[in-house]
């Protein structure tokens, strides 16, 4: 039986604008995930820390992944996945995608990497579609290529990996709790022309930002039209909090994923730290219990650590 470990990161999906295209792969936090090569047709899931998991694969986001490769590689083998949680469910932050991730990473490197990149977020999206009823590719593709990744297609699957200048990261995680599933259904319907062609610039802006190292151009394009207006409500201190940044120094920012978590862009390190204490204070003021974040880009996603 052989076994590996890995770190599989949390990410950003969206980036503002870019929902369900665009995702970025932070350094913190991260789980880690034993995955254990067996001798017999079955996958095993165990919680290392206390996590209220499923344990039926096909319910359990590292699970699915898992069961769809072993039908495509056709071999008489399972896998025993052990999962140390720090991503909390419901966060915002990929949790779901860092399971599946983690998983299909671990399991090919195991079974030889016989499959690539692209065929591993194609298994991990299984994982998403048992998180939120969806399977969408904007927080597996990053935590699995690294960096920032654009969904170009769906179907087909075609992924694009941006080159992205050094940013740090602040992200503020109220505990409170906004399901991916619960966040998709207060999206609106039908979007006015006006709102998609602004939107559509901001994307590209954004893309062009970061592939020339254009820091004004990133802040300018971190403006989102359609979902963070409809999506921002659930999130208390959210416009007080996306203020404040602003005026402190920061680039941009908005919603990571489908909340609760916010995160803003800094181009230096020490402005990341003054972005914490302002969303702090947002947050000790409102009374609500939060987690931060101060991290940069994980240029690397999963990483096999044993």
């Amino acid at each position: 039986m052989a076994t590996i470990k890995v770190s599989s990161p949390a990410t950003v999906a969206n980036l503002v604008c870019g929902f369900d295209i665009l995702g970025l792969c932070i350094n913190e936090p991260a789980d880690i995930m034993e995955v254990a090569l067996l001798k017999e047709n079955t996958i095993v899931i165990r919680s290392a820390n206390g996590y209220p998991l499923p344990l039926d694969p096909l319910q359990n986001t590292a699970g699915a992944p898992l069961v769809q490769m072993l039908k495509e590689c056709n071999i008489n083998t399972g896998f025993e996945i052990i999962i140390y949680k720090s991503i909390k469910p419901g966060s915002g932050l990929g949790s779901s995608a860092a399971s599946a991730a983690g998983a299909v990473v671990a399991a090919n490197h195991l079974l030889g990497n016989i499959f690539d990149k692209k065929d591993l977020v194609r298994f991990a999206m299984f994982g998403e579609e048992v998180a939120s009823g969806v399977q969408h590719a904007d927080n597996v593709a990053p935590c699995i290529y690294g960096g920032v990744t654009l969904i170009r297609s769906m179907f087909p699957l075609d992924i694009i990996v941006i080159p992205a200048p050094p940013l740090y990261i602040t992200v503020i995680h109220p505990q409170i709790e906004i399901r991916t599933a619960d966040a998709r259904k207060i999206l609106p319907e039908r979007v006015l022309l006006k709102d998609a062609v602004k939107q559509w610039g901001n994307v590209a802006g954004l893309v062009a930002g970061l592939m020339k190292s254009d820091y004004e151009l990133i802040g300018r394009s971190l403006e989102d039209v359609i979902v963070e207006p409809a999506r921002s409500v659930l999130i208390p201190g959210f416009n007080e909090i996306k203020k404040q940044c602003k005026e402190a120094g920061a680039l941009g920012g908005g919603i990571s994923g489908s909340g609760p978590s916010l995160f803003m862009l800094s181009m230096e390190k020490i402005t990341a730290e003054v972005i914490e204490k302002v969303m702090k204070n947002v947050y000790d003021k409102i009374g609500i219990d939060y987690h931060t974040y101060v991290t940069a880009i994980n240029y690397d996603g999963v990483k096999i650590i044993e």
